[in-house]
């Protein structure tokens, strides 16, 4: 009677994980469009969602541009891509987000190189590093995670123009609910630093940049989105686990089961950039491969507006969409 009790509950118990990991994964992207003869470009590709997205997308076919800083993973994550998907159309190139030459470069380089680009996903980040500065004196999570995705868009913007139906991808988070843009110290270089705020800012920023890029480019044949793709287990929380290691040692065996896999956390960038018929969605935010409502912070016009011309400002980019 025992045994039976015990391989019953035991039944019960897996059950149960199985039906909790299916909610925390959460949507997946049914999309079943190949991309051969599409350029598709990705920020920070080299781990975590950007990683799984190239390869998701060099498997339907697409040349893959992975845009990485550090050259040395790209490459060994680019090969593992070719060598797992049989494209050997993937290539990496040299993105410092945190750089205002080098995304002016890039993107000069990729223009130059590339015939088209059919998909832009904006997806590198930072989250929660202490205050470093960049070599331009911007604050390092709005520098990478927005001024640099906002230059590099506006510098690639004929290339996505001329390469029309295509698409704008941009990973936020749900941090960007309760965030607020301080234009009078964006930088927060007059009150005491909390990495946490920044990173509210920067992610608040991506809301408001997509929606405003969507508003302008109505028309254009280029659409844009955001997205939070979830809590997901990356390399993205290095900082966080810094601060507090033992809490982070702590939390590493719970988060293999309450919070989503890197393949996982792809997939409403994924849904973003395949699915067919979301034009008309072009500025709306998505999670769990489906719009949602952005929270008030990420709906304001006026807001998205100025920081706009502020962040345009910043990176001497006089002429924008």
């Amino acid at each position: 009677m025992c045994i039976y009790l015990y391989k019953y509950t035991s039944v019960q118990v897996y059950i149960c994980v199985m039906v909790l990991r299916r909610w925390i994964a959460g949507g997946v992207c049914r999309c079943s469009a190949r991309l051969d003869g599409k350029t598709v470009l990705i920020t920070g590709a080299n781990t975590g969602i950007g990683k799984e997205t190239s390869r998701d997308l060099a498997r339907r076919g697409a040349r893959v541009v992975m845009a990485c800083r550090d050259l040395s993973r790209a490459e060994q994550a680019a090969e593992e891509i070719r060598l797992s998907t049989g494209n050997g159309n993937v290539v990496i190139r040299h993105l410092d987000l945190g750089s205002v030459y080098s995304v002016r470069q890039f993107a000069k380089d990729f223009t130059d190189g590339e015939d088209r680009l059919d998909v832009l996903i904006n997806n590198a980040g930072v989250m929660m590093c202490p205050r470093w500065l960049t070599e331009d004196g911007f604050e390092t999570q709005l520098a990478v995670n927005h001024l640099g995705h906002f230059l590099l868009t506006n510098l690639l913007l004929p290339k996505l123009k001329s390469s029309a139906p295509s698409r704008v991808v941009t990973v936020s988070s749900i941090a960007h609910q309760g965030g607020r843009i301080d234009f009078d110290d964006l930088f927060s270089s007059k009150k005491t630093y909390s990495s946490l705020e920044s990173y509210r800012q920067s992610k608040l920023a991506n809301v408001l940049f997509s929606r405003e890029l969507g508003r302008r480019l109505r028309g254009s044949g280029v659409s844009a989105f955001c997205l939070h793709p979830g809590v997901i287990r990356t390399e993205l929380g290095r900082h966080v686990e810094g601060w507090f290691p033992l809490l982070g040692a702590l939390l590493r065996l719970p988060s293999l089961l309450l919070m989503k896999t890197p393949s996982e956390g792809s997939q409403t960038t994924l849904y973003c950039a395949l699915t067919p018929g979301l034009d008309g969605q072009s500025g709306r935010y998505f999670s769990d491969c489906a719009e949602k409502e952005a929270a008030p912070e990420g709906r304001d016009d006026f807001v998205s507006r100025k920081l706009w011309e502020e962040s345009a400002r910043l990176v001497g980019l006089k002429d924008t969409c």
